[in-house]
């Protein structure tokens, strides 16, 4: 009878685990939905360095984006250097033909660039960019998708760039994206559009 007792228990044990395991599983699923729903591209920063933990988990969910054939063409360089970060914002600029901070005063750049040789480079890096993005939302820090890197990388002085860092082979620069503190409140979110999803049932 006691043996009975002590099955009987275990296996409610069991089930009450396997039961907060999957409540748990929901919560978390609903806390990475709520993260991509209320991820703002932000575009005014603090003068202040984030710290270096969270560029670190940033960085590394970069790289578990999905990439064609698991192949993994995109490479990201974490740039926190304020004169290689000034020098990279002048480069995007005079794209533009601009001065203006194309970074928004952000203090980091991560560069995205992509091994052409690879035939998805294009979309592994995109995805990279993705992950970036909303990797910056889930740990408080602002971001935003700058363009211009396929320009800046395809010139002569982002080629030096590239030969400086030590970094060999047919890349492109597939995105920017600037980190930092926001300096205010995030915009509002646009409403989407009515015809976004259409299911084939």
């Amino acid at each position: 009878m006691k043996h009975g007792i002590l099955i009987i228990a275990l296996v409610a044990g069991m089930m009450a685990s396997c039961g907060n395991a999957q409540k748990e599983n929901v919560m978390n699923e609903n806390v990475a939905l709520e993260n991509l729903k209320t991820r703002r591209a932000i575009r005014a920063y603090q003068d202040k360095m984030p710290d270096m933990k969270l560029i670190e988990q940033v960085t590394e969910a970069g790289t578990y984006a999905p990439t064609g054939m698991g192949r993994q063409s995109p490479i990201i360089v974490a740039v926190t250097d304020k004169a290689t970060r000034d020098r990279l914002s002048q480069l995007n600029a005079a794209v533009m033909g601009g001065e203006n901070d194309p970074f928004y005063g952000a203090p980091v750049v991560l560069v995205v660039l992509a091994d052409r040789e690879v035939p998805t480079y294009l979309y592994d890096g995109a995805l990279v960019m993705g992950n970036l993005l909303n990797a910056a939302h889930a740990v408080g820090l602002g971001s935003c998708w700058i363009h211009r890197a396929k320009e800046v990388f395809d010139s002569e002085e982002g080629k030096a760039l590239l030969k400086e860092w030590g970094i060999e082979g047919n890349y492109e620069g597939i995105g920017n994206c600037i980190l930092g503190y926001p300096a205010g409140d995030a915009p509002a979110p646009k409403p989407r559009k009515a015809d976004y999803v259409r299911f084939v049932k």
